[in-house]
């Protein structure tokens, strides 16, 4: 069993970002299993060293230690470039010259969750129109009229339609970087990851990589996508807002203390009391973690 952590470096980790941590620090270690750290350091306009730091030395104070050197995304291009060029040769990317604004027209089809679905409008570009073209492509990948469904651990069945509640989606940015799903799918599966647990609001990204999985060849993982953690408002924790980050925790309470507010609202203690997540890995189950969507901490804190 090889289950992994793998935060992006944008900035200080907040409590719902510990939380999946936790959830998924305590199935590996509950299992016997390797726990991976990953860093996702592929935006260099909002990744930075010292953030990755921080968040390593703040995964350490509260006791979520990893078994293997830690991989770095910004490392891996070379591998993320021989995807890519697999993938072109299927015949399955194709260069998208749309604006940010051409995307998020008024008239442009959203999904439920308010997401833009992509027209399809390059997709039938001719050689001399691409060649016409004066600024630098995103490349997309074409996508099936074709329902890919899953099984998650804690959200129940989940299926999407790619071609209509998706459409073509992005692997490749216009400056460069490779986008998450290409680099998930190839770092999760090279690496031999058999669980991987995250956020709900990546829930509807799994169909995607789903189907890079099946492109690849690659076995996927099981999934558990972990309730998120919401203010009063209903407002999701956002590095950006600094809710609850580690700087502000670690003033206040202990690591014990953190621990255990995150455990009981998991479901995993009877009562808000302060314990170790070595303590606590010896009584983990997933069946004990509230299978809901989201988790309103100020009933916790």
């Amino acid at each position: 069993m090889v289950g992994r952590f793998a935060p992006s470096p944008s900035g200080r980790m907040h409590l719902g970002n510990v939380f999946s941590a936790l959830l998924a620090w305590l199935s590996v270690r509950a299992q016997n299993g390797t726990m991976f750290l990953r860093i996702e350091d592929l935006d260099p306009q909002r990744c930075r060293p010292e953030y990755a730091q921080t968040l390593k030395a703040d995964l350490r104070w509260l006791g979520l230690d990893w078994d293997l050197e830690t991989q770095w995304q910004s490392e891996r291009s070379a591998v993320y470039v021989r995807q890519f060029d697999r993938l072109q040769q299927m015949g399955l990317v194709y260069p998208c010259f749309c604006t940010r604004n051409e995307l998020h027209a008024a008239s442009a089809p959203h999904a439920g969750d308010g997401t833009v679905l992509y027209s399809g409008h390059c997709r039938s570009l001719t050689p001399e129109q691409v060649a016409q073209q004066t600024r630098k492509p995103a490349w997309r990948l074409k996508v099936p009229e074709e329902d890919i469904a899953f099984f998650d651990g804690l959200q129940g069945d989940f299926s999407q339609n790619l071609a209509r509640e998706c459409g073509d989606f992005i692997i490749r940015r216009s400056d460069g970087v490779y986008a998450y799903q290409l680099a998930v799918v190839t770092d999760d599966a090279l690496m031999g990851v058999t669980e991987v647990v995250r956020g709900n609001d990546l829930l509807s990204s799994t169909p995607r990589q789903l189907y890079l999985y099946k492109l690849f060849g690659f076995a996927p993982p099981k999934f558990y996508h972990v309730p998120l953690l919401v203010a009063p408002d209903g407002r999701r924790l956002s590095k950006r807002d600094g809710d609850l980050d580690m700087g502000a925790l670690q003033r206040r309470y202990t690591p014990e203390q953190i621990i255990g507010t995150l455990a009981f609202s998991a479901g995993l203690l009877a009562k808000n009391q302060p314990i170790s997540a070595k303590e606590l890995a010896s009584v983990f189950s997933w069946p004990q973690v509230r299978h809901t969507q989201t988790i309103e901490i100020a009933k916790f804190l």
